[in-house]
């Protein structure tokens, strides 16, 4: 299943750009279904950054969901390189429940536009149900479809969520430099 969403932050891409890789931690805060991210590595190569973040969701989910649904179910690990050259970050999704089953990857691209910059994120969900223990295969196909269906109706409002919490991240170090 295809991903795509776009996001406009009002601020010059090379700002978005590196305030999207460089402060992720301190962008969390601003992301509703999201409680933290880690950042696990970071590996430097002339221009081009490759960073391993673990994000925990359910910022929204109420206390009562969280208590059943495990931490695997909620959390998953970002691959992402990011390249100034091309103003891309390329990533890949690792989740923590169903690892086996599920792939997901594809980009983020940083667009100049109308004075700001336009994130623009593609990828493609699959879930390979057949790869889940228990799933009978005369069901694994269409469970697979209305399973990526139902994830990739989540995944695109948290992808504009990114958008909006930098706008306003940036409005607020703006803020604070003009005080």
């Amino acid at each position: 299943m295809e991903l795509d969403a776009d996001g406009f932050v009002p601020f010059p891409r090379p700002l978005v750009f590196a305030t999207n890789r460089d402060h992720l931690i301190e962008l969390a805060r601003f992301l509703p279904n999201v409680r933290r991210i880690e950042v696990r590595s970071r590996d430097e190569d002339g221009d081009v950054v490759r960073l391993v973040n673990v994000w925990h969701g359910g910022g929204e989910i109420p206390a009562a969901a969280r208590a059943v649904l495990s931490e695997s179910m909620l959390s998953w690990t970002d691959h992402a390189t990011w390249d100034p050259r091309e103003w891309v970050c390329r990533w890949r999704t690792e989740t923590h429940a169903f690892t086996e089953a599920v792939d997901c990857a594809g980009t983020t691209t940083f667009v100049e536009k109308d004075g700001g910059t336009l994130l623009r994120v593609r990828g493609e969900l699959r879930i390979d149900a057949k790869r889940v223990r228990g799933v009978p295969g005369f069901l694994a196909t269409k469970l697979g479809r209305v399973a990526e269906e139902t994830l990739a109706g989540k995944i695109r409002p948290n992808l504009v969520e990114i958008a909006k919490g930098l706008r306003k991240y940036l409005e607020g170090k703006a803020a604070q430099t003009s005080a």
